[in-house]
């Protein structure tokens, strides 16, 4: 049976994501061996991720991806011969999700487009339940007000309750279609300008 996890994408990924990708699948994300990059050793083929992303406290859905493998294909180009060579030239244009990163391996997925328009409810924040192997369950810390004040608690890559992965599932699903370039027009992104209307 599949499973569903989250993964947190920090504001420098979003950053580059929201400059050339949304809109776009990526056919692919990177697991890694140091805290600077997700480890996806617990999630298996057939299952999802939602890569999440926090700004000023709201938590977004940008993508769910669901694992069609976890080896190096042709598609990733050729393996480095040395130090300075990159490690997945193939995939130049999704290096953002950590291509580089420490022992960086290739996760390929099929995958829903990059957006940030479709956050999280309040109510539905404070709902969700993440389980461990020992089947604890347990919720986000620091939600107030159904808002998210420290994302501690996302950082990682954590299995969600069938019930939870369902609801965000649902969530995703039921948006409309993405604004221009996929930004919420109510809430400005980090070290990005806010969308005017001009006047007459």
């Amino acid at each position: 049976m599949s499973a569903a996890f989250t993964t947190l994408w920090t504001h420098d990924v979003c950053r580059e994501l929201r400059r050339h990708c949304v809109g776009q699948r990526p056919p692919v994300a990177f697991s890694g061996v140091h805290q600077s990059l997700p480890s996806w050793t617990s999630v298996g083929v057939g299952d999802d991720v939602f890569a999440l992303h926090v700004n000023r406290c709201v938590v977004y859905v940008v993508s769910r991806l669901r694992v069609v493998d976890k080896q190096r294909r042709a598609c990733c180009g050729a393996a480095p011969a040395t130090w300075r060579d990159p490690a997945y030239p193939g995939h130049d244009d999704w290096t953002m999700l950590g291509a580089g990163g420490c022992g960086a391996s290739p996760v390929h997925v099929e995958a829903t487009p990059i957006r940030f328009d479709v956050a999280v409810p309040g109510d539905l924040l404070g709902a969700l339940t993440w389980r461990n192997r020992r089947g604890e369950q347990r919720t986000l810390k620091y939600v107030v007000d159904g808002r998210l004040e420290r994302s501690v608690s996302l950082q990682g890559v954590y299995r969600l309750t069938d019930e939870s992965a369902a609801r965000l599932g649902a969530l995703l699903d039921s948006s409309p279609a993405p604004t221009e370039r996929g930004r919420p027009l109510h809430v400005h992104q980090d070290r990005q300008p806010s969308l005017t209307v001009n006047t007459p």
